[in-house]
């Protein structure tokens, strides 16, 4: 490591990859700068907006707060990754449909954040849904819309076989 230069390997979206980066480089930057996945945003780089939210081995995770070196081994599931088989997920659908989405700064790191509610609660309440949102600042929604397209998501999700 005379170059100052680390490599990191891990996956994601299912993809096994390995980043030179620098040493002291955030999990957003590898995402965004290095791999190209520019869907995290990079909003606050303190860890209190939540724009930068991905899913590190299934769980809501501030990317712009997490040297990169800790996803060594592990799995990162970006906003690119939500889709199934070129199909959007659930949640991009209903967030399309209800118009949760206004600027759309927020949105990536709010649906990550959704998403790991979904997989662990299948039918959660408005209370819950809050809750699992609240690390997720929006300036535009007023947050009803992006509520409401998350029960829907929740809903068609309990439909699918």
């Amino acid at each position: 490591m005379t170059s100052g230069i680390d490599i990191v390997r891990f996956r994601v979206n299912g993809d096994p990859v390995e980043v030179g980066v620098p040493a002291h480089h955030t999990l957003v930057e590898a995402l965004r700068y290095t791999l190209g996945l520019t869907g995290t945003k990079q909003g606050c780089d303190k860890g209190d907006c939540g724009a930068c939210t991905v899913l590190l081995d299934g769980r809501p995770t501030l990317s712009c707060i997490l040297p990169v070196h800790e996803a060594q081994g592990r799995e990162v599931i970006t906003v690119e990754g939500l889709a199934r088989d070129a199909e959007p997920h659930p949640l991009q659908d209903e967030f399309d449909r209800h118009g949760a989405a206004q600027c759309g700064f927020c949105t990536p790191g709010i649906l990550c954040s959704a998403a790991a509610l979904l997989e662990e609660n299948a039918e959660p309440s408005l209370d819950e849904i809050r809750e699992a949102l609240s690390g997720n600042l929006c300036r535009c929604t007023g947050y009803t819309k992006i509520f409401v397209a998350v029960e829907a998501a929740a809903a068609r999700l309990r439909e699918e076989p």
